[in-house]
């Protein structure tokens, strides 16, 4: 049996270069093979496919909350930035830019850089 899950919605992120709120729309699909054997606990530790569950003859119900729950996680990208890399987009936080700018130009003539309030 091939279980098909679609995963779809939006939500809202920090982004990683100027920490303000940005809006993400995510959608991706996943496929779950599951099997029908006669010892599921032994076939669902010995396999290496992560794609590919085990259960009993006689099993009516498969839990997939779980899974949805991996799918979801798995959907949202590692980085979390949007895509105007001169942070000019709508989204984008304008102090945080300004601060960078200014780190940047005490770097490149070699002044120690202090942290401070954004």
């Amino acid at each position: 049996m091939l279980l098909r899950f679609e995963i779809g919605g939006n939500l809202e992120v920090t982004c990683d270069r100027c920490n303000s709120n940005l809006p993400l729309d995510l959608w991706d699909e996943f496929n779950i093979t599951v099997k029908m054997v006669e010892e599921p606990e032994l076939m669902n530790e010995q396999e290496e496919d992560p794609d590919v569950y085990y259960i009993s003859h006689g099993e009516s119900h498969i839990d997939v909350a779980n899974w949805i729950y991996e799918f979801i996680n798995l959907s949202i990208p590692m980085q979390k930035a949007c895509g105007f890399e001169k942070m000019d987009g709508p989204h984008c936080n304008k102090n945080a830019k300004d601060l960078l700018k200014k780190w940047k130009k005490k770097k490149s003539q070699g002044r120690k850089i202090q942290f401070g309030k954004v």
